[in-house]
């Protein structure tokens, strides 16, 4: 069913401007909230997860379209990546798999390799501008590890299994704001999962943008959640430009 103008997603690449401009005590336009810190998810935000993906379906003897294809299928009715690995093992277990492929050589997580692109020229821009800058996201100890390795220019690496709270948990995005010393409106949140991210991030009080890109991040559909959203995008290429001029002069 097609939707009014009024009621359209954003285009991406674009500002979602409020519903209405905040007024000071004398009536005037007040000055808007400026950005102080960005935090970044990891997986299909900064990092692509397809490699790794193709890996676990050649460990368990799937065609790699098979594979990916069932991902969305799964992803599409509300399932996640555990699903599908299920799916074509039953009784799937992460760790004695994991266990089992380091054993044989197999290489898990991510390298910079998978670094996507536009990351680390997005991430430097904003730290140009004197911005507090941290990845977080849900990943495994390990990962902790394989991220400093990368070099990101960065403040700080949370990762969800040293921390110990996961998103979509409120107390992961607290924590973010911790870490940066500023109040949850003046962070925004980087990501491509409406449910793991856009969601709870906006929930917390946080500015947040959407990153269309990854499984999540084009199969995943909500227009209420994006119409919240600061930014809405299809790269990082234009975040640094964005937030300077959402933060202006």
């Amino acid at each position: 069913m097609n939707r009014s103008p009024q009621h359209a997603a954003p285009e991406a690449g674009t500002a979602v401007p409020p519903a209405a401009e905040p007024l000071d005590g004398e009536g005037r336009v007040a000055t808007p909230r400026s950005i102080q810190a960005v935090f970044f998810d990891i997986g299909e935000t900064l990092i692509s997860e397809g490699e790794i993906y193709g890996r676990w379906a050649d460990w368990l003897g799937v065609p790699r379209h098979t594979f990916l294809t069932k991902l969305g299928a799964l992803l599409a009715t509300g399932g996640d990546h555990m699903d599908v690995l299920e799916y074509f093992r039953p009784g799937f277990d992460l760790a004695e798999e994991e266990r089992r492929r380091a054993e044989a050589g197999v290489p898990n997580g991510f390298g910079p390799q998978d670094l996507y692109p536009d990351a680390r020229a997005c991430l430097s821009g904003l730290r140009d501008q004197g911005l507090y800058v941290g990845i977080a996201g849900n990943q495994p100890v390990e990962a902790a590890a394989q991220m400093a390795a990368l070099g990101l220019d960065a403040d700080v690496v949370g990762i969800s299994d040293v921390w110990g709270v996961r998103k979509p948990s409120h107390e992961f995005f607290e924590r973010c704001a911790q870490l940066a010393d500023a109040l949850p409106e003046h962070v925004l949140y980087v990501g491509d999962r409406i449910d793991n991210d856009i969601r709870p991030a906006l929930e917390f009080g946080m500015r947040v943008a959407f990153l269309r890109r990854g499984p999540w991040g084009h199969i995943q559909e909500d227009d209420d959640a994006l119409r919240d959203c600061l930014f809405v995008l299809d790269d990082l290429a234009g975040l640094p430009n964005l937030v300077a001029e959402h933060n202006g002069p």
